[in-house]
């Protein structure tokens, strides 16, 4: 008797045990609030990787990096996306990231790879732009901005919103645009004639776009965004649009090329799984995914990009450039300074 119920007990032991091995693994994945993705690619990867991800949207992409150097050693998440490479260094320099060297590498070019040590991976790239409402003006017989010049103009006085640099990757890539633009010695110049004109500066790209915007209703015809977001708006607009309500300014200089990066939070307990979706970021799944989700162009030259999105889009010949060993020395110096004349 005592060995038919030592026996049953092992039974019913082993066999939770193994219920317990077919439970999904939960991954959790920090992003920035504009991450988007189909719920049918997730759940690919869930189905193949029998796991469950989690999303944890923590603010936009300066505001995240921050939330995660806070909490380097005690991670908040298993992988954190979307630092891009106007923060990289301040999520290098607080080593939240274990390397890894995805096999999907191989395919990606080597100009969008920023970290040699593989701690943070590219999975993206896009333009930050100006964008201007082109009913505004319509209404108002003006002309539309054509260059960053043009905002100087009395004109265009209280047209102009920016995202505010130390807290928003916009706004961050705007400052980086005028400092490749007019020079250390010129850019707060140039920003103290955008004072002068009465610019207007928010935390983050959605209250810039959805509540500032005079195309969502607000009163400001020209906004910091991306050099897609008009062919998304006709996209997904409620009615059938021939052309885009909203325009980019993509004059020689006046936009920011933005790569954003994914990596794997130091002190994950989920390292092979964080790995995986590592991968499944880099492959043309998810890559060709996010075009029509993120508005973004996918590293992956393997990726297909749907013609919906390159058809109204308008992409700058030549982008203001500043290097990221300047980025990494200065940025904090060229945010104090902007602070000092923007907001002071």
């Amino acid at each position: 008797m005592m060995m038919k119920t030592l026996f049953l007990g092992l039974s019913i032991m082993l066999a939770l045990t193994a219920c317990g091995a077919d439970e999904p693994r939960t991954l959790t994945v920090m992003t920035h609030d504009s991450f988007a993705v189909s719920e049918e690619v997730v759940a690919a990867f869930e189905a193949e990787h029998n796991a469950q991800v989690q999303f944890l949207k923590v603010g936009d992409a300066g505001a995240a990096t921050n939330r995660a150097v806070l909490a380097a050693g005690n991670p908040l998440a298993d992988v954190f996306y979307g630092v891009d490479n106007t923060f990289l260094s301040r999520a290098l320099e607080g080593e939240i990231f274990e390397a890894y060297e995805s096999p999907l590498l191989a395919v990606i070019p080597d100009a969008f790879e920023l970290d040699a040590a593989h701690r943070a991976l590219p999975v993206d790239y896009g333009d930050v732009c100006l964008n201007y409402d082109k009913a505004y003006f319509e209404d108002k017989g003006l002309t539309p901005p054509k260059d960053l010049d043009d905002l100087l103009a009395p004109d265009y006085a209280g047209l102009l919103a920016v995202e505010n640099p130390a807290t928003s990757s916009p706004g961050l890539a705007f400052l980086l645009t005028t400092i490749g633009r007019y020079g250390e010695t010129g850019y707060l110049d140039y920003w103290q004639g955008l004072v002068d004109n009465d610019v207007l500066v928010v935390n983050d790209w959605e209250t810039a776009y959805y509540e500032v915007f005079s195309r969502w209703g607000g009163d400001r015809p020209i906004i910091v965004s991306y050099g897609s977001s008009p062919p998304v708006e006709m996209i997904f607009a409620e009615e059938p649009m021939e052309a885009p309500p909203t325009a980019a300014v993509v004059s020689d200089g006046s936009c920011f090329r933005q790569i954003e990066f994914v990596g794997i939070l130091a002190g994950t307990e989920q390292r092979k799984l964080a790995e995986a979706w590592v991968d499944f970021m880099l492959s043309p799944t998810f890559q060709e995914d996010m075009p029509l989700q993120m508005f973004v162009f996918p590293v992956n030259p393997e990726a297909k990009l749907q013609a919906e999105f390159v058809d109204y889009l308008a992409v700058p010949d030549e982008t203001a450039f500043v290097s990221p060993a300047a980025i990494a020395e200065k940025r904090e110096e060229w945010i104090q300074a902007w602070t000092e004349v923007v907001l002071r």
